[in-house]
């Protein structure tokens, strides 16, 4: 493969209009928007006018007149078609993190024995499982990597896992997971961090009922941008959410002793939205109106099918699988990986490092062509056959990597 066979598939790009929303930086190439997604200009656009008009100047008043009240739903129903489920069943705020902590403690409490993530898998999932155990004395267990749901021991039956896996990219197909889960009789809840506004997601048809997921990646909500839960509307009305706050109370302006949930997914709500940051968020999915998931997902394959083509002389080990399987980034194995991404970034093209040794590059196709992603892989090469990633600045370690 050449610059000009990448050029070529260029010409039917059918995210060139997209790609106008973004301004990146003059001679970057960002391929780290698996990580944080750069901002698309309705975001930023959103975000003045949430700040300088409705908190600037109506100030308080902008709880009812700019709807900062209904900001979450509304978020969620964006986020909703693009992971394939009715629009009143997500709701946008606070982290995944905590999400995690709602919906697996709520099952917990409502009867779930035991909670379970696979080794290798994104690890503060497991973390918060960990802590979940810790507080409430259910199991926690940790099973073998692609194990699924049919590795969950006797005694378990909440499985938390990730749609698409952060360091390898491997996809993992949801409907066939949900149909074991229901045979079986286990649950599973799907973080889709690595995986909304990217894979052509449909959670509904595939038998999914619980899912988290974040607004800072694929979805280019800003740093920390808050995240998401979906529950499904066959389960939710029945769903005790624990940390009930107050804005998951089915009145919460009218103040009364007792808790009473709202109705729906609104009973994830808990403390006051972020409301700026849920401004960005809401609109950065703005540039994904009419946007096609199964040809963003396509051309996410594609581009990094002509990353490693540009990479292929280095000859690199990948641990991450091949089309189809493989979704929005590639993960490249050296022992001298973090020096590696270091002297690429000092080049303009941006990707991260994972330990020990990973070197992660993510193809975002609302704003990347294949001729940069081309681009990028040849600078990668010249930096490696050169070796100017030994020089001793690209060996020390940021805080970040």
């Amino acid at each position: 493969m050449q610059l000009d066979d990448a050029r070529a598939l260029d010409r039917n790009d059918p995210f060139a209009d997209t790609a106008r929303l973004f301004d990146l930086p003059q001679g970057v190439i960002y391929l780290d928007g698996n990580s944080l997604g750069p901002p698309p200009r309705p975001a930023l656009d959103t975000l003045t006018k949430a700040a300088q008009a409705e908190w600037g100047h109506d100030l308080i008043a902008s709880w009812n007149s700019a709807d900062w009240m209904g900001l979450p739903l509304r978020t969620g129903a964006r986020i909703a078609r693009l992971i394939g489920v009715d629009e009143a069943s997500v709701i946008a705020g606070d982290s995944v993190s905590v999400n995690l902590f709602k919906l697996a403690a709520g099952l917990v409490m409502g009867g779930a024995r035991g909670v379970a993530v696979e080794r290798g898998d994104f690890p503060t999932d497991g973390y918060v499982m960990e802590g979940l155990a810790r507080l409430s004395g259910t199991p926690f267990t940790l099973i073998e990597p692609g194990a699924g749901v049919a590795g969950l021991p006797d005694g378990v039956d909440v499985l938390v896992r990730s749609a698409v896996h952060y360091k390898t990219a491997a996809k993992v197909d949801i409907a066939a997971e949900e149909r074991e889960a229901a045979r079986l009789g286990k649950i599973i809840i799907w973080d889709l961090s690595h995986a909304a506004g990217l894979v052509g997601l449909q959670l509904e048809r595939d038998g999914a009922k619980y899912a988290v997921g974040c607004g800072y990646k694929y979805l280019n909500g800003g740093p920390g941008a808050p995240a998401f839960v979906y529950c499904h509307r066959d389960v939710v009305e029945g769903f005790a959410q624990p940390l009930s706050g107050w804005m998951g109370h089915a009145t919460p302006f009218a103040f009364k002793d007792g808790y009473k949930p709202a109705t729906g997914v609104s009973r994830f709500g808990a403390g006051t939205p972020a409301i700026l940051s849920m401004s960005a968020l809401h609109g950065a999915l703005s540039a994904f109106e009419g946007v096609d998931m199964a040809q963003v997902e396509a051309k996410a394959r594609a581009l990094g099918d002509t990353f490693l083509a540009a990479i292929a002389p280095l000859g690199l080990e990948t641990i991450s699988p091949p089309s189809p399987q493989r979704a929005g980034h590639v993960s490249l194995v050296h022992e001298d990986g973090y020096a590696i991404v270091q002297a690429m970034i000092a080049e303009g093209v941006i990707g991260d490092f994972r330990e020990p040794d990973v070197m992660r590059f993510g193809f975002a196709p609302l704003y990347l062509t294949h001729a940069q992603v081309f681009r990028a892989g040849q600078i990668m090469v010249d930096i490696v056959q050169s070796g100017r990633f030994c020089e001793p600045r690209f060996a020390k370690r940021n805080a970040v990597t």
